[in-house]
């Protein structure tokens, strides 16, 4: 089990989508990151983080990322790597977010995120 949820969405009009979640669904924005991605609390535990589309991640096809969060990233980077997923690499800080993660896809493609916040007590 993990402790927290979040799925990013790479949004191409930050203002829009951060007016969408924030004043149309109503949902508690509990961080802005230094990077500009903004996360809003959807129930306990459980977040929607929006971040700018860039070259590499947009709307649709990769701009879906299921986030994972734990306090035991290098635990389950060896659970993944010795059941043979193909990860990005070893975990590692981005101080950008302020996180130590790693990324891989499921059997079907999709991008997976298993991260720390660095700072404990990230959403107030």
């Amino acid at each position: 089990m993990f402790d927290e949820q979040i799925t990013f969405l790479y949004v191409a009009d930050m203002d829009r989508a951060a007016a969408f979640y924030g004043e149309v669904l109503k949902l508690p924005l509990v961080l802005v990151q230094p990077a500009g991605c903004r996360i809003y609390r959807t129930g306990p535990g459980a977040f929607i983080g929006l971040c700018a589309a860039r070259e590499d991640k947009g709307p649709g096809g990769d701009g879906v990322v299921l986030c994972l969060v734990t306090q035991d990233v290098d635990n389950r980077f060896e659970q993944l790597s010795k059941a043979g997923v193909d990860c990005d690499g070893p975990p590692r800080l981005n101080p950008n977010y302020g996180i130590y993660h790693f990324y891989f896809r499921d059997p079907d493609g999709y991008l997976l995120e298993i991260q720390r916040f660095e700072k404990q007590n990230w959403a107030g």
